[in-house]
């Protein structure tokens, strides 16, 4: 089961369904629509709660079904605007949905800060990520004024640095071949041996893993929309979270690392 630490969870109840309304999406497989930034998806109810969350994925929408704004959305609502309703303070709405944007990929760096500091070949950085995360905590403190002013993408490089180190401890005297970014979009790779791999940012949408060894592979912001995992095993795969597994089939043979959850549709 996930063990996610709760702030870094989604919590939709406590948020005023921010994603749904801040976020765009176009037309494509992974949405029946199109929907520009900040305006209100159709589906989303009075509540602030989607209206088909029990059929997402059959309405055409299994990209809102993958989406985690790890916690973000309900920190923005609550502690950032002290529960305002951007339906009703509209002059707040340009401040909120960028407070969202940019809490949402801090809060992501938090998880795999998180991540990296439970791996136990990666003590000789447990010091630099110890700082890295509360730098990366300050920055998700600050007021709703100064958050306009968060150069986010200067935090996720020196984040990245610390999690490549990260990996490459953790995967040390392993086999594991390089395909960092690679192109594997609908890949026969089934069987294949990847322990150990680097898979970071690899395109895996449909790609055939059935049966693969995946043990200890990194698979930091691999696209495992449609991947076939029936069977494969990705027990200590690295930086994998809930929400890639969401987006991939599978099976209840399936061996998922420590903290993850088997998804229902499975």
């Amino acid at each position: 089961m996930t063990t996610t630490a709760p702030s870094l969870q989604p919590d939709c109840a406590r948020c005023a369904g921010l994603c749904c309304v801040a976020t765009a999406f176009s037309a494509s497989a992974d949405f029946a629509i199109d929907k520009p930034p900040g305006r209100p998806c159709p589906h989303l109810g009075s509540d602030f709660r989607c209206t088909i969350h029990d059929r997402l994925r059959a309405a055409g929408f299994p990209g809102c079904a993958v989406f985690d704004c790890f916690g973000a959305g309900q920190r923005v609502t609550n502690e950032v605007f002290a529960g305002q309703d951007w339906r009703v303070n509209p002059r707040a709405v340009p401040a909120m949905f960028h407070a969202f944007h940019t809490l949402r990929p801090l809060h992501e760096l938090l998880w795999y800060l998180a991540e990296a500091l439970a791996l136990e070949a990666a003590a000789p950085l447990h010091d630099a990520l110890a700082q890295a995360r509360a730098e990366a905590e300050r920055l998700a403190g600050l007021p709703q004024e100064a958050l306009l002013t968060v150069d986010v993408n200067a935090c996720r490089g020196s984040v990245n640095v610390l999690l490549l180190e990260a990996s490459a401890l953790a995967r040390a005297g392993q086999p594991g071949a390089d395909h960092r970014g690679a192109d594997l979009f609908g890949a026969d790779l089934k069987g294949a041996g990847l322990h150990g791999a680097s898979l970071r940012g690899a395109c895996l949408v449909g790609a055939d893993l059935r049966e693969t060894d995946l043990r200890g592979a990194d698979l930091t912001g691999a696209d495992l929309r449609g991947a076939d995992l029936r069977g494969a095993d990705l027990r200590g795969a690295l930086f994998l979270h809930q929400a890639q597994l969401e987006a991939a089939r599978g099976d209840a043979q399936t061996g998922l690392p420590d903290r993850r959850s088997r998804p229902t549709h499975w």
